[in-house]
């Protein structure tokens, strides 16, 4: 239990660990073991990156100058065009190591930014993963199961807050970390077409 209401806190270096992955999870997702495996077999081919099933995209506008705006894109952009750019937090796999830069090292503008707006810690971790690594992240096919019907991403202006919150970050760090991606992770024993 935190003393705090921050969401920040969702990223605090925890004590003692006796492993180097963090399964990150929100309290209204359910994942069978079967497809926690899968993600952490992903996961230990990469240990770097995030790995995780619940994909989002940040989509461009404009040239490649200081002026480029970002808009973000919800799952139905993912699904539209294959294309993602984030895994969010809600369900994902991550090193340890990222939650005592996210907590020490992180611009702590940045964290201001989440405390203040009640959003967006996933995608500041999205940001801060994707700057060290210069690689995006890997989304995986798999089962999950989000049974809370009201949250965060229910409130209206959802979209235009975490527009905002991208483009406050790429503000923040001087450039867009986020690199997207079309690949995605799967379980080729279990499908039909890979």
């Amino acid at each position: 239990m935190h003393q705090e209401d921050n969401l920040n806190t969702r990223f605090q270096p925890l004590n003692d660990l006796p492993t180097e992955a963090i399964f990150s999870v929100d309290d209204d997702v359910l994942v069978p073991c079967d497809t926690l495996k899968l993600a952490f077999t992903v996961w230990l081919s990469a240990r770097d990156n995030m790995v995780g099933f619940v994909p989002r995209m940040h989509w461009s506008h404009g040239e490649e100058s200081a002026l480029q705006k970002y808009t973000y894109g919800g799952w139905w952009s993912v699904w539209w065009t294959g294309t993602y750019s984030m895994v969010l937090s809600k369900c994902a796999l991550f090193h340890m190591k990222y939650l005592d830069i996210y907590t020490n090292h992180m611009p702590a503008q940045i964290r201001d930014y989440v405390t203040s707006k009640r959003n967006c810690e996933d995608i500041a971790m999205s940001f801060l993963v994707a700057n060290i690594t210069r690689a995006p992240p890997i989304w995986v096919k798999g089962k999950i199961f989000e049974i809370g019907s009201s949250g965060i991403s229910s409130l209206s202006g959802h979209s235009k807050h975490r527009s905002a919150c991208l483009n406050a970050f790429a503000d923040i760090y001087g450039h867009m970390p986020l690199i997207p991606s079309n690949l995605k992770a799967v379980d080729a024993r279990t499908a039909w077409i890979w």
